[in-house]
């Protein structure tokens, strides 16, 4: 049933993005910026952990995950280190994530030959 549940939201909040890419002429980084900041902003609330807990993966993994990701860690920074923890909270903790990304981008780049993109 958890598998189940994390394809429904996941799906879900893929399904609004898209109306939203849709539907308005904001572009897709835009709409990047904010599902990362709708992410923290639910978090700061308190909404976005019990939400993450029911949707499991569903809701962890798509970019709202992230940016609560990175409230949590600033909070937690803060918290610990004082005015520092703003600047290095979010990072320390989604740097698997972020190294990740960096790794398989990389990877990808070395297999794969770019084409440029014709107008």
């Amino acid at each position: 049933m958890d598998y189940l549940t994390a394809f429904l939201v996941g799906g879900a909040i893929c399904a609004l993005v898209q109306v939203l890419m849709d539907m308005t002429k904001l572009l897709p980084g835009r709409i990047m910026v904010m599902l990362v900041c709708l992410g923290a902003l639910l978090g700061a609330v308190g909404i976005y952990k019990p939400f993450s807990e029911w949707a499991g993966a569903g809701a962890t993994v798509p970019l709202a995950g992230f940016g609560n990701m990175l409230f949590q860690g600033v909070k937690k920074a803060v918290d610990t280190d004082g005015f520092l923890g703003l600047f290095k909270g979010g990072l320390s903790e989604t740097a698997i994530g972020i190294s990740g990304a960096l790794l398989i981008g990389y990877l990808a780049a070395l297999i794969f030959k770019s084409k440029p993109k014709l107008p």
